[in-house]
């Protein structure tokens, strides 16, 4: 995930697009995300547009329990910033920015996933 102010959005989604040679329309659900599958990958390249904030690049992890994933990193020592529709805002021991998102059921498999307990 690229973060980029609203004054640079359009510039970064540009940039992006043609670094990595896919498009990156607006996500439908959510105006503020574009992005699209990397070809050949199954990485996901996403834009968000902030409202306020430094630039940044932030890792997202998936995962099929929210709640339980959240716990385990708070665990390893992160802590929680803000709560969206289906993911968490966290931050790690150095104050990096980072997000767990519930993903579709069937969309993670043993063959692409970690299972933990």
């Amino acid at each position: 995930m690229i973060d980029a102010p609203r004054p640079d959005h359009e510039a970064t989604v540009a940039f992006w697009s043609g670094a990595a040679g896919v498009d990156l329309p607006v996500v439908a659900k959510y105006p503020e995300f574009n992005g699209a599958k990397l070809p050949t990958h199954d990485m996901l390249l996403l834009t968000q547009r902030l409202g306020d904030g430094a630039p940044r690049v932030h890792l997202d992890f998936h995962t099929d329990d929210l709640d339980a994933e959240v716990a385990r990193l708070e665990a390893l020592g992160a802590t929680r910033e803000s709560r969206a529709e289906n993911w968490q805002v966290m931050r790690d021991p150095a104050g990096l920015v980072f997000c767990v998102v519930r993903d579709r059921p069937g969309t993670l498999s043993e063959a692409n996933a970690t299972r933990w307990a």
